[in-house]
């Protein structure tokens, strides 16, 4: 009789859970049930880049100013462009050109074909534009682009060239990396694996453009006090960005290429790629700083009326011209600083109008006796050559983003205390406070507001808005059993409304659950220009896996002390997993255990499937592989339990 009362109460308790547990169609609505107001994500990453990005400082003392300049010029180029010990090397390297054939018997001019070492094993291919006639010291032009698949070969690109030799002008067409020759297995998004492995990813393009006019100063006509950079969109951040912190550049012509970080926070058109938003370069200086920079040479800031693409003149001009302006009248500069708005065709656009101005200020600085200089253009579309025409040997074997961070990666990581003799418990402590530095870890509070409570069955569902410091809020759905048997926290790479199954295994095992959307997940995702937005605050200085990390860590102290007991995370997607895993190591006192679903094995497989920021900000975090991997990270957590599962 005992037996069978035994077996009947092991029958008939399955039914009765059964009957308490809400089944997933009501998990799902519960999930799925909006806790943030409209952009409201957006709103917050909004404020919290802008807040972080530098004012231009007044000066009253041009000298003083000039100081300022040489302290943002040297910290920029030690701590932003040439970050890590690759970056050093590559900036103390040799320029390597080769030169190819010769394109004679143009009308006034030759084109000399030529592939130089942007970093060594990295080729770039580039064309000069050499004025048949040379004699004496003559001007030297470095022209940049951006973003046209065409490259060197864009026929308003080629008739810019052609109108600077045909001025007695040395004209270099530099390939943009990404485009024209160099399109083959770059996506500069990419260069991110450079920064996860601590070698800043800016590097190449800043030497793409150095090691450029290094090569066009060695020619024996080139003039070095008469240099100029001009490029259009892309080419217009690089030739601002180069021009500022290379003294060498007399006059910049930035086109259509750049704003201040404050007005890309408002004006979506404007946030920049990866290189143009580098890893804490707000930190130091914003473009406005950088526009300022030019205001001991000379400046022409062109603009488009009606850009669709970016940059548009209404908006980002006048905060560049604020800036520039007082710097320029300081040093008693005013008429070098200029700006124009192209009106005709107004679009995206180098063309006829823009070059014009180009030419109108080459004139100007570079030929203010000459009286004969006719800035109009010399009718040159007859001369454009095809991009077949234009192509420059280059080595098969030639490098690129995701073959140089694999390069890196392989003696990766590396002991971050090599001269530090240390017991297992101090080297966890060190390198737990590394993690941290690198990470840029926020030690929040979390406060869990109500924002409504319903009942299913005999469970509780508290739908939360959990803050962190002024800045962050984070939706989550808390599931409270009547005699809870332990903590779950659940996160996934999909978001909470996601979970469903997940919510329902936890509360068949009788757990409480939270299944919370940190920052960029689930709800908490950032309705428009996302990845952008997660550049943008690394630029600004704080590290989006370390917000992600910092809130739940932060989740997790909140749930320890009000459930009482240890909590156990479960992850779901590898990018969930690796910040779950850092905030595992990061707060042992509330994290009892995580369990990660389908969690990298290593940080390298990020660099193995060539992964790019542009679907995978957070994970490629400055420096992170240059001291952590994943089996680093998990033993770090101890004495918290660390499962990896598929």
């Amino acid at each position: 009789m005992k037996r069978f009362s035994h077996l009947l109460s092991s029958l008939l308790l399955p039914i009765l859970l059964g009957a308490e547990k809400p089944s997933l169609e009501d998990i799902e609505k519960q999930l799925s049930r909006p806790i943030l107001t409209a952009d409201q994500s957006l709103e917050e990453v909004q404020a919290f880049c802008e807040s972080r990005v530098p004012d231009v400082p007044d000066f009253k003392e041009p000298n003083a100013w000039l100081k300022e300049s040489t302290r943002i010029r040297r910290e920029v180029l030690d701590k932003i462009v040439f970050r890590g010990s690759e970056g050093k090397k590559w900036r103390n390297a040799k320029t390597k050109v080769v030169w190819d054939e010769v394109m004679e018997n143009l009308p006034g001019y030759r084109i000399r074909k030529l592939r130089f070492e942007i970093l060594p094993g990295w080729w770039a291919p580039a064309l000069l534009y050499e004025p048949e006639k040379l004699s004496g010291k003559v001007p030297v032009v470095v022209n940049v682009n951006g973003h046209g698949s065409a490259g060197k070969a864009l026929d308003y690109k080629q008739i810019r060239c052609i109108n600077q030799a045909k001025r007695g002008m040395l004209a270099l067409n530099v390939e943009w990396i990404g485009m024209g020759q160099l399109r083959k297995g770059v996506v500069h998004y990419q260069l991110g694996q450079l920064d996860l492995c601590g070698t800043s990813g800016l590097t190449p393009f800043f030497l793409n453009c150095s090691r450029a006019l290094d090569l066009l100063l060695s020619h024996p006509n080139a003039d070095p006090e008469r240099v100029a950079v001009a490029g259009l969109s892309g080419g217009g951040w690089q030739t601002i960005f180069f021009s500022s912190l290379d003294h060498r550049v007399k006059l910049a012509n930035p086109v259509a290429g750049y704003s201040s970080f404050k007005t890309r926070a408002r004006h979506f058109s404007d946030l920049g790629d990866s290189e143009q938003t580098p890893n804490d370069l707000a930190t130091i200086a914003d473009y406005t700083h950088l526009t300022a920079m030019l205001s001991d040479r000379a400046l022409l800031l062109t603009k488009n009326a009606q850009d669709k693409c970016c940059f548009a003149a209404p908006h980002s001009l006048p905060p560049l011209m604020e800036a520039a302006k007082p710097k320029f009248a300081l040093l008693g500069r005013e008429k070098f600083l200029r700006s124009h708005i192209n009106h005709d065709p107004g679009t995206h656009n180098f063309e006829k109008d823009n070059r014009q101005q180009l030419y109108r200020i080459l004139g100007d600085v570079f030929y203010p006796k000459n009286p004969d200089y006719d800035w109009k253009e010399i009718p040159s579309g007859d001369e454009v050559k095809t991009y077949d025409e234009l192509v420059v040997p280059l080595p098969e074997d030639n490098l690129n983003f995701n073959k140089i961070a694999l390069r890196l990666a392989k003696d990766l990581p590396r002991n971050p205390f090599p001269k530090r003799q240390t017991t297992p418990e101090g080297f966890r402590r060190l390198a737990s406070n590394l993690l941290k530095e690198t990470i840029h870890f926020t030690n929040y509070e979390a406060k869990a507001d109500i924002i409504a409570e319903e009942k299913l069955d005999e469970m509780k569902v508290i739908h939360r808005l959990f803050r962190f410091g002024k800045e962050w809020s984070s939706p989550a759905t808390e599931f409270v059993p009547a005699k809870p048997k332990g903590t779950v926290l659940l996160v996934g790479d999909s978001g909470r409304a996601k979970l469903a199954k997940e919510v329902a295994r936890a509360l068949a095992e009788g757990k409480r659950v939270l299944a919370i959307d940190p920052f960029y997940f689930g709800e908490s995702k950032i309705r428009t220009h996302d990845f952008l937005f997660a550049i943008l605050v690394a630029a600004v200085g704080e590290r989006p896996l370390g917000i992600q990390a910092s809130q739940i860590a932060a989740s997790a102290s909140w749930l320890r002390e009000n459930a009482g007991t240890a909590v156990e995370i479960r992850s779901y997607g590898p990018r969930s997993s690796l910040f779950a895993l850092i905030a595992a190591v990061l707060e042992k006192k509330a994290i009892g255990s995580l369990e990660a679903h389908d969690s990298l094995k290593s940080l390298k497989e990020i660099l193995n499937n060539n992964w790019g920021a542009n679907k995978y900000p957070e994970l490629l975090c400055f420096g992170l592989l240059e001291h952590f991997d994943v089996p680093l990270l998990k033993s770090l957590a101890q004495p918290s339990k660390v499962t990896l599962l598929p």
